[in-house]
């Protein structure tokens, strides 16, 4: 029986991994379950699913969690402390699924263990990627990726030689916006936004697909996680999000995943490798579908994908710069302070601003100082929020 754990287990991919681990339960055994305010939910699954300890990473949220475990067997905790002690506890696999930088110390934790770290939080690799990996290393630790792309890529990867590929392609959906009138978007709306045409996934992340935010971040984390340069990694448009990667070789021939846009796989992948199992996901019928369709992508339309490849390229903190700035951007749209075509600038700004004045491209990567430019970031995209209303 295989130990696990859950970090961000009552956002959408903690829900689809419940879900999958539901269906062969005898196989796991439940350690700690993490979330926010959705407490219900995560009471609920702690108690259906046996977990040792449940954590909500809000203090005021913890007598809710608690009364909703009473009798039930389950630790109940709150708070960044109790989720670190939480990711101390062994286990065999950890999903990271926790949204934004919050989610980088917890997986570091994990790693030391020398678990299988499901890596569903974009931001450990934008933010720190090379700290990451070596922590990886040195403890024995393997990394898989959940996101759709980059285990796409893994999977185009199996049995390769990394010195014989050309070009890793990563494609996007071009979220909700795709055909939108340029003239148009400056005056859309957060819950227009969120109005995913594939995907069905959190706010916060259909709002990144929709700025195309999302993108950026996977491109970064494509040199981080493969360590390919910056100039073998592209992303171009494809909106039946049918093809997720596509892996180019010396010789001419491309290794492309196909596969329906279900999380599920890719999780699913994760959670068993190095086998394959039976999935509940729809089989593709390339005839029903009948073609698929790519496109470049615009960045007129999508700034943020220029700010993508400039941070890829940097390196360094740029990534917790942009990342922090882009995170506290969405804030600022989704309480409506600036719009949508705001965001991009406000990122932009303040990479800007600290790219000279804290040499972020050459500063070192720890834990401490990424936590110091994340904070700094948001300070500065603050400043450019307020300058826009």
């Amino acid at each position: 029986m295989r130990r696990v754990s859950i970090f961000g287990a009552t956002g959408s991919i903690g829900q689809n991994t419940l879900d999958l681990i539901r269906r062969d339960r005898d196989s796991y055994d439940i350690v700690a379950l993490t979330g926010g305010r959705n407490v219900a939910q995560l009471a609920q699954d702690a108690r259906e699913f046996g977990a040792d300890i449940a954590v909500t990473a809000f203090d005021d949220a913890l007598p809710d969690l608690r009364d909703a475990l009473a009798d039930s067997g389950a630790e109940a905790a709150a708070g960044s402390a109790a989720i670190l002690e939480a990711a101390d506890r062994p286990v065999d696999w950890i999903m990271s699924a926790i949204i934004g930088a919050a989610g980088l110390e917890p997986g570091m934790r994990a790693l030391r263990h020398g678990a299988t770290l499901a890596l569903a939080n974009k931001e450990s690799l934008v933010c720190a990627g090379p700290l990451l990996m070596a922590e990886a290393k040195k403890h024995g630790a393997r990394i898989m990726p959940v996101d759709s792309e980059h285990s796409a890529v893994f999977q185009g990867l199996i049995g390769e030689d990394h010195d014989t590929v050309e070009k890793v392609t990563i494609t996007a959906s071009g979220g909700a916006f795709r055909k939108t009138p340029l003239n148009v978007l400056k005056d859309v709306t957060p819950d227009q936004a969120m109005r995913h045409p594939n995907w069905s996934m959190g706010a916060r992340i259909t709002i990144d697909s929709a700025s195309m935010f999302n993108k950026a971040l996977e491109l970064i984390e494509t040199k981080e996680f493969f360590g390919f340069e910056s100039n073998q990694i592209d992303a171009i448009l494809h909106p039946e999000s049918i093809v997720h990667a596509m892996v180019s070789f010396h010789d001419g021939g491309v290794m492309a995943h196909m596969g329906a846009p279900d999380m599920r796989h890719a999780i699913g992948f994760a959670l068993n490798w190095p086998e394959r199992r039976d999935l509940p996901v729809t089989a593709l019928d390339l005839l029903e579908i009948g073609q698929l369709n790519f496109e470049p992508l615009d960045e007129t339309r999508w700034p943020a994908i220029r700010l993508g490849r400039a941070v890829m390229k940097a390196g360094g903190l740029t990534g917790a710069a942009f990342n922090a700035a882009k995170e506290r951007a969405m804030d600022g749209f989704i309480a409506r302070d600036i719009r949508f075509t705001d965001m991009a600038p406000v990122v932009e700004d303040v990479l800007n601003q600290m790219s000279v004045e804290f040499r972020l491209s050459s500063a070192e990567i720890t834990l401490d100082s990424v936590g110091e430019i994340d904070q700094m970031a948001r300070i500065r995209a603050e400043e450019a929020i307020r300058a826009r209303t």
